[in-house]
């Protein structure tokens, strides 16, 4: 029966938008939220906000980009809501993502949990860091965080349209670090029907890569699977299928971390949360059934356009232009 429970991924999701419900400081940042920010009702935006984040999933699932990477700029630039709290749902949309996903990529020993590991550790440490560092720079000037997101968009656009992954990567001899730390495994491919056997290289560099992806995804609220996957796979030669399983179950403990930072600081509100968790997992469900039938090449690229369109709306918000009226 525990084990039943582990590979359901519907218990944890479901876990994830109690908590957001039941917390009471959460529930009392909601009238700050949107405080003077528009003159509809709240449940207004709650169901624009649903609808939104619906075709938001289906998009993301299909174009292969995680939904914070989405969610943080189009909800910020398109929404009256207060930039702080936007991250912090970004952070709580990426980890009920990777929650629902991660038992069964364990099971499937996709992810591997000697690579997740190390890796987390130093990820989650820069998460805080980079999560405490986002909220001081917001309450000198929420402007600031804006505009640095508009450019970490941008150069996210550009990594997803030069990017190119290698399905399985030569290593033809493990470093030290990465077999003193054993990481390597096998895994079944469905698509091959053989048992592929994997280790890495560049194991120490590809670590310190993690600083950097840490600091951004607690500073911003981004999902990092954009950073992740690369370096999993170019830098350290991880399998494509590997680097992509790992990088969803490592969001389950990067963006714990500085998730709490937010939560402490009374940046998690159900009004915002819950319409996007729910839209976003829902799109989810249906994005999967397209994506048979799509052709993802025509999706990456429109999902990069909007990606560009996002960065330049943050860019122009933050600097206070108004070039960009929508």
């Amino acid at each position: 029966m525990l084990e039943s429970r582990i590979r359901s991924p519907g218990w944890l999701s479901c876990s994830i938008v109690a908590f957001v419900l039941t917390t009471p400081v959460l529930a009392f940042a909601a009238e700050q939220a949107v405080a003077g920010a528009s003159d509809k009702p709240f449940w207004f935006w709650q169901i624009i906000l649903l609808i939104f984040c619906f075709f938001l999933g289906v998009l993301a699932v299909m174009a292969g980009v995680g939904g914070g990477a989405l969610y943080v700029p189009l909800v910020s630039g398109f929404f009256p809501f207060h930039i702080d709290f936007v991250r912090g749902v970004g952070l709580m949309v990426v980890l009920a993502g990777a929650l629902a996903a991660g038992p069964e990529l364990l099971w499937r020993n996709l992810a591997s949990l000697r690579l997740v590991l190390p890796v987390a550790l130093i990820a989650s440490i820069f998460s805080i860091i980079g999560a405490m560092l986002g909220l001081y720079l917001s309450s000198l000037n929420p402007d600031i965080i804006q505009t640095c997101l508009g450019v970490i968009i941008i150069c996210i656009t550009i990594l997803l349209l030069f990017s190119k992954n290698a399905e399985k990567p030569v290593v033809t001899k493990q470093d030290a670090v990465g077999m003193a730390l054993g990481i390597g495994g096998t895994y079944w491919d469905d698509g091959v029907k053989e048992i592929v056997e994997w280790k890495t290289h560049r194991t120490l560099p590809g670590m310190f890569m993690f600083v950097f992806i840490g600091m951004l995804a607690g500073m911003f609220g981004l999902g990092a699977g954009w950073a992740n996957v690369p370096v999993f796979n170019l830098l350290m030669g991880a399998p494509l299928k590997v680097s992509v399983a790992t990088s969803k179950f490592l969001l389950s403990i990067t963006d714990t971390s500085a998730a709490w930072i937010y939560i402490n600081r009374g940046c998690m509100i159900p009004m915002i949360a819950v319409p996007s968790i729910i839209g976003l997992m829902l799109g989810s469900l249906v994005g999967v059934k397209i994506l048979a039938v799509a052709k993802p090449l025509m999706i990456r690229y429109m999902v990069i356009c909007l990606l560009l369109f996002a960065g330049l709306k943050a860019l122009d918000k933050g600097l206070g232009l108004n070039l960009i009226g929508v």
